[in-house]
């Protein structure tokens, strides 16, 4: 191997995983290996002719093959320099759990999350406790949209983010951040920008606060279909209700009043969580046809075009799939967050709590959350 290589290791096989996967391979002394669960995944991609796809917004396409593509953590780790965790965040604790005991000890290893939410952060620094070396790290957001996900073959790219922000842990050196922002500059073609304090990625608006609040506004006590299904399937976005877009903004108003109590209790800069429909504006710009309120933003914005919500078929028609990480990893590791944080703070969020309950009530109650790594000393 030559001095100039840079060995990323992703994990996880979905949309966002194919999706840097291919885009990395475009980058010179690059090399990718992809940890994934998927058997017909690796079998595919071990094939000698078989590389990745991604079909790109403007009709071309750019090929990629990964060096590696396994479902043994060993394998996959033994040479990493950056972990890349694309896996919902309720897959991440058992994951890196797998993983730590192989990631090399001998030299820095770039651990982070795409995107970084729901305490990444407080995560891995319990889960990787035995490897000092690591440096923790989460990027705000997804660098693009993906959807169309045939594994191991194709996946489609959606819109980009302008720019690109990373967050490292708190304990990590200014060395540290440094030479985690050459690497992922090294990666993306966007700018990488590197965040003060990683609660700017906790606390930025985003799934946890609009999967729930969409499917309360739709399907909760007040909404036009409660206990009634479906009749076709609907899109996250572009069929977005009214009632849904306001729960959104009054659970993005509560967000905001967390965000000024955490600036008052901890003293840090939090001026970079913007208003959710700020951020979305800000993120997809001339994506969005109509950006006068949040409905229109919702609705009218390209990159959020034909995303489907989860719904299963029944025999009266479609109803929303309680199984969805919408539920799993929305309301249980990034709502669940939110919640107990303005009960320790003694801040009032009084939509998002009932907005959480009933999606907890709705999803069959919590198996696992957030809670179980948010530090019991927060926010001392």
């Amino acid at each position: 191997m030559s001095m100039g290589d840079l060995n990323v290791l992703i994990c996880g096989g979905g949309r966002t995983g194919h999706l840097n996967a291919v885009l990395y391979k475009q980058q010179p002394g690059v090399r990718v290996a992809l940890l994934t669960s998927r058997a017909d995944v690796v079998e595919r991609l071990g094939s000698p002719d078989a590389a990745l796809v991604a079909l790109l917004p403007d009709g071309g396409q750019l090929a990629g093959k990964p060096d590696m593509v396994t479902n043994q953590p060993a394998q996959a780790a033994r040479d990493a320099d950056v972990v890349i965790v694309t896996v919902p965040a309720h897959a991440r604790p058992a994951l890196l759990r797998e993983l730590a005991p192989h990631l090399p000890a001998d030299k820095p290893v770039y651990v982070g999350a795409i995107p970084g939410f729901c305490g990444f952060d407080w995560l891995a620094e319990q889960a990787l406790a035995q490897r000092p070396n690591a440096v923790i790290w989460g990027m705000k957001d997804v660098p693009h949209t993906a959807f169309d996900l045939a594994p191991g073959v194709s996946v489609r790219m959606g819109g980009a983010k302008s720019t690109l922000y990373v967050g490292a842990h708190q304990r990590e050196s200014d060395e540290a951040r440094q030479a985690l922002l050459d690497h992922l500059r090294r990666l993306y073609t966007a700018p990488v920008e590197l965040l003060a304090h990683y609660l700017e990625i906790t606390l930025t608006p985003g799934n946890p606060i609009m999967h729930p609040s969409v499917v309360y506004g739709l399907i909760g006590p007040y909404g036009q279909w409660h206990q009634r299904p479906f009749d076709r399937p609907l899109c996250w976005w572009t069929d977005c209700a009214e009632l849904s877009a306001y729960f959104l903004e009054r659970s993005d108003e509560e967000s905001q009043a967390l965000c000024r109590a955490v600036e008052r209790r901890l003293g840090v800069d939090l001026r970079s969580v913007l208003p959710l429909k700020q951020e979305i504006v800000d993120a997809y710009g001339d994506q969005i046809a109509d950006s006068g309120t949040m409905l229109s933003v919702l609705r009218t914005n390209r990159a959020y075009d034909a995303i489907v919500a989860p719904l299963v078929r029944e025999a009266d028609g479609y109803r929303i799939d309680r199984s969805s990480r919408a539920f799993h990893e929305d309301v249980a590791y990034g709502l669940a967050l939110l919640v107990e944080m303005g009960r320790r703070l003694q801040v009032p969020l009084p939509h998002i709590e009932e907005i959480y309950r009933w999606n907890v009530e709705y999803m069959g109650g919590l198996r696992d959350c957030a809670l179980d790594y948010f530090p019991a000393t927060w926010p001392a």
